[in-house]
């Protein structure tokens, strides 16, 4: 399914270019990491709206795996 947001299109096609023909410039690479962001950051909102509410401690939990500098949860989400 293709990208609906112009933004993302548009980032889908220079780095479909750049991956053609071999050369990929630093500004492509920074596109496709706000396209990727754009797409977690939508996926994220898809599955919070559809999910019942969190509890405090799940929302600190999820914070902690969203936030640079740690990379892993000491417990399950569902341990809370």
């Amino acid at each position: 399914m293709p990208a609906k947001d112009p933004e993302r299109r548009r980032a889908n096609a220079l780095w479909a270019i750049g991956n053609r023909w071999g050369n990929i410039p630093a500004e492509l690479v920074e596109q496709r990491r706000r396209h990727k962001a754009a797409a977690l950051e939508q996926h994220i909102r898809e599955v919070v709206d559809s999910a019942p509410p969190l509890t405090a401690a799940q929302r600190d939990r999820l914070a902690v795996i969203l936030s640079a500098g740690r990379t892993r949860v000491e417990q399950p989400l569902d341990a809370a």
